[in-house]
């Protein structure tokens, strides 16, 4: 036991209560009911990204100046941090836990800058090592088709990639204008996954210059050929010359073709592809104007490019359904029914209804038809299921052909760059399962994020390290004592009489400083930051640093199970678990 303290007078009394020996002696942990420990959760933005992403691992290394680390968490799980940084519509934004406080976070500006500042990394990525004697073959060179090959070479496979276009990219380079994705940020990620060894062949076509039976030297085959038919509107009138597919016309455009196009253009549809069609029409000088059948609240699009569309002049006639299109003498006129909206369908949108006698008719040169896009399945080997427009597969990627697996767009409605990334990671994690024998499903379940479509590589390559409980942290579970509102950064834009003359990006990145507030404004749900709040607040002194740096751990002979550690923790990085009796 401690000795006793005694005092001559009051002036040697200390001016506040103080303890001036110790309690190591008196064991206090026995006396505890409740177990507190540390443990990474899941973060809301992570659980919501289709790529994958480890969000607040990548943020809190911005937070400290650690960019370079920062690009290897991203690099980890996603070949394409520049191209997501500029085209992906960030879902994991919109389940932010910061825009219940004030604004959420702006991830994809940051993944964007940490984009920028890995490509002046003079690090070489080299080849990823002596290769697997088994080959793989991957049909389609888009964002799903070189994710797979990506994170295959990583694992050392032989990867031969098939493109049937002259260039490498799918619809990366086909389906988006370089004012939105330069092509010099796609070329150089593509040129990183061809550095790791990967074999791209362009201008071969699956099912005219090779054949299903033509890859028998292959052990697996991922098939990602993509979306890349624009769904026609069944109106009279519309195969008439003048008439022209969005895709089509995009893609001519994205390979330096010439086109003869008329003043007047008139887009059908109310997606990210008739957007893009209007603004790359404006720049062509042209006039745009955007026929929809649906409210803008409505539309697919993402509204911010809603935003940037109606300031560069392109019109949206809301409410408008074309029915028929006439011609006479070289002059085209859109027969259009008005519109109202009814009951919701299945998409959850409100169902567009006719308006009888409502018809009006609008002169145009051309139009552009952009109403979805589909699935070209005439070239598709036989034993691949079909249903509702999209092939079908297991959970796993996996087709009804054995070592054949398909994704990206060809597989799913959800039609996003994220998604693809993230459909061609799990067939990366399924074909290299299926190559060692092991159970496909078993390797994806197992490294689901959170509930939703996102995967981990990283738990799949070292399943030990860095545990993650699969509990997505709520809002409700942060304290918020801890945080002040701050206004989120925002990436600035030219301005619309310069945007509109070229075809040069719109958006510019955010500069270091402004990088470094934005990633310090996260909250880093679920995960320690070091913060000490638990150092300074245990009455046990039972917080274990190491170093000066916690060290998660707690010194259970003392701790008395109070739950102060868990109660204060901004970020709900302390669980809490009743003591076995």
């Amino acid at each position: 036991m401690s000795k006793q303290f005694q005092f001559k007078s009051v002036s040697e009394m200390p001016m506040i209560s103080v303890s001036l020996g110790d309690m190591e002696w008196n064991k206090t942990g026995a006396w505890r009911t409740q177990r507190p420990f540390y443990e990474d959760k899941t973060p809301p933005c992570s659980a919501a990204c289709p790529a994958g992403n480890d969000i607040v691992a990548f943020i809190q290394k911005i937070a400290k100046g650690d960019f370079e680390g920062a690009w290897n968490i991203i690099k980890e799980e996603n070949p394409f941090p520049g191209v997501c940084g500029r085209v992906c519509f960030h879902p994991c934004e919109s389940k932010c836990n910061r825009g219940s406080f004030d604004e959420p976070i702006a991830i994809h500006a940051l993944e964007r800058f940490v984009a920028g500042f890995g490509s002046r990394l003079s690090k070489n990525t080299g080849k990823s090592g002596e290769k697997r004697k088994e080959k793989v073959a991957i049909i389609g060179s888009g964002p799903a088709g070189m994710s797979c090959a990506y994170h295959l070479a990583r694992l050392h496979h032989d990867v031969t990639v098939f493109e049937s276009l002259p260039l490498a990219g799918g619809m990366l380079r086909m389906g988006i204008p370089s004012y939105r994705l330069p092509r010099e940020v796609l070329d150089r990620e593509l040129s990183g996954i061809e550095a790791l060894g990967v074999k791209i062949q362009t201008g071969v076509a699956l099912g005219e210059d090779v054949r299903l039976e033509d890859l028998k030297n292959y052990r697996a085959i991922f098939i990602s050929t993509g979306a890349h038919r624009s769904r026609g509107l069944q109106i009279p009138g519309e195969k008439e010359k003048g008439i022209l597919g969005g895709l089509d016309l995009l893609k001519r455009m994205n390979l330096g073709k010439r086109m003869k196009l008329g003043d007047k253009i008139a887009i059908i549809g109310g997606g990210n592809t008739a957007i893009d069609v209007a603004r790359s029409v404006i720049r062509l000088g042209k006039k745009a104007t955007i026929l929809y059948r649906r409210s803008r609240e409505e539309m697919p699009a993402f509204a911010e490019e809603i935003t940037e569309a109606l300031e560069e002049g392109v019109k949206i006639r809301y409410l408008v359904n074309p029915i028929r299109l006439q011609q006479k003498d070289g002059l085209k006129r859109l027969e259009c029914l008005r519109m109202e909206l009814g009951e919701q369908d299945e998409s959850g949108r409100r169902k567009p209804v006719p308006i009888p006698n409502s018809n009006l008719r609008i002169d145009v040169d051309h139009v552009i038809v952009a109403a979805g896009e589909e699935i070209e399945a005439s070239f598709l080997p036989e034993g691949l299921e079909k249903k509702e427009g999209i092939v079908l597969t297991r959970r796993d990627a996996s087709t009804g052909i054995k070592g054949v697996f398909a994704g990206g767009d060809l597989t799913s409605t959800q039609r996003t760059v994220a998604h693809a990334i993230g459909s061609g990671k799990k067939a990366a994690m399924a074909i290299d399962a299926f190559l060692e024998g092991k159970d496909t499903e078993e390797a994806i379940v197992q490294h689901l994020v959170g509930e939703g479509p996102s995967l981990s590589i990283f738990r799949y390559l070292h399943p030990g390290e860095r545990p993650r409980n699969p509990h997505i942290v709520p809002f409700e579970e942060l304290n918020m004592d801890y945080f002040e509102l701050a206004k989120r950064q925002e990436e600035s834009k030219r301005r619309v009489k310069e945007r509109i003359r070229d075809f040069n990006e719109v958006t510019s990145t955010l500069t270091e400083d402004a990088v470094l507030e934005e990633a310090g404004r996260c909250f880093g749900c679920g995960t320690c930051n070091e913060c000490e709040n638990c150092y300074v607040f245990c009455p046990d002194v039972s917080i274990l640093k190491s170093g000066g740096i916690l060290s998660h751990q707690v010194d259970y002979d003392y701790c008395k199970g109070c739950g102060i550690c868990f109660t204060e923790c901004p970020r709900g990085a302390i669980s809490l678990k009743e003591e076995a009796k």
